[in-house]
């Protein structure tokens, strides 16, 4: 994933763009000046959805700059402001497919990232995890009761002797998951296939292993 090319093509505004607007604006009332534009509606009407279409796009860049902007000051777990901005804006491109709203995946990845990071964990590890469990569904509830993005199984909470514990919270099912799976890896002495497969209760299957790695790989890697 290379994060530059990601938010220079996607996320940022081509500056290049705007002044070709601005160009064309130029033409326009140099046409329409001489008369030439008056008989001509369909390049008007183009010339007006085409500047539309920047302001709207201007809008959204500044929304999500604004958002942006909240979640990197907010995100102690990044070790500098740069990494922050290059990880949250590249993976926020790819989350977009499972989650519309740009602020909603900002808050989801940034929480993500604090707890994978405060557990020794890969963040791209936890968002396969998460989308090969749930598919960024915090409502999902399996057929045994496993709740919300990572489906932690209540039964944990009893385990641990913390039964008031909100599993439907995104911060306190991402702390339960990812150190149940921290714990599955250094069970396994840095097995990931056998600890992902402890961690979904199908240990002698790698079936499911081999779903999150692959999706880690296609998705989430930081190349």
């Amino acid at each position: 994933m290379r994060y530059s090319v990601l938010y220079n093509n996607v996320f940022k505004p081509n500056p290049h763009e705007y002044p070709f607007a601005l160009t064309v604006v130029f033409y326009y009332l140099l046409l329409g000046a001489n008369g030439l534009v008056a008989s001509n509606n369909s390049f008007a009407s183009q010339l007006s959805s085409h500047i539309a279409s920047h302001s709207n796009k201007y809008a959204y860049y500044q929304a999500l700059g604004y958002s942006l902007k909240n979640a990197i000051t907010d995100s102690a777990s990044f070790h500098d402001r740069f990494g922050a901005e290059a990880w949250l804006v590249a993976t926020s491109e790819i989350l977009k497919p499972f989650i519309k709203d740009p602020q909603e995946r900002l808050d989801i990845l940034q929480k993500v990232h604090r707890a994978a990071t405060q557990a020794g964990l890969e963040p791209g590890l936890i968002l396969a995890v998460i989308q090969i469990e749930s598919a960024f569904d915090p409502y999902a509830v399996s057929r045994v009761g496993a709740q919300e993005m990572m489906q932690v199984i209540p039964f944990w909470k009893n385990e641990i002797g913390r039964p008031n514990d909100n599993l439907i919270s995104l911060e306190t099912n991402l702390r339960y998951g990812c150190t149940i799976l921290k714990h599955y890896l250094d069970r396994e002495k840095g097995h990931y296939a056998n600890a992902l497969a402890r961690y979904n209760g199908s240990y002698v299957s790698y079936h499911y292993s081999k779903k999150v790695m692959a999706a880690q790989l296609d998705y989430w890697s930081e190349q």
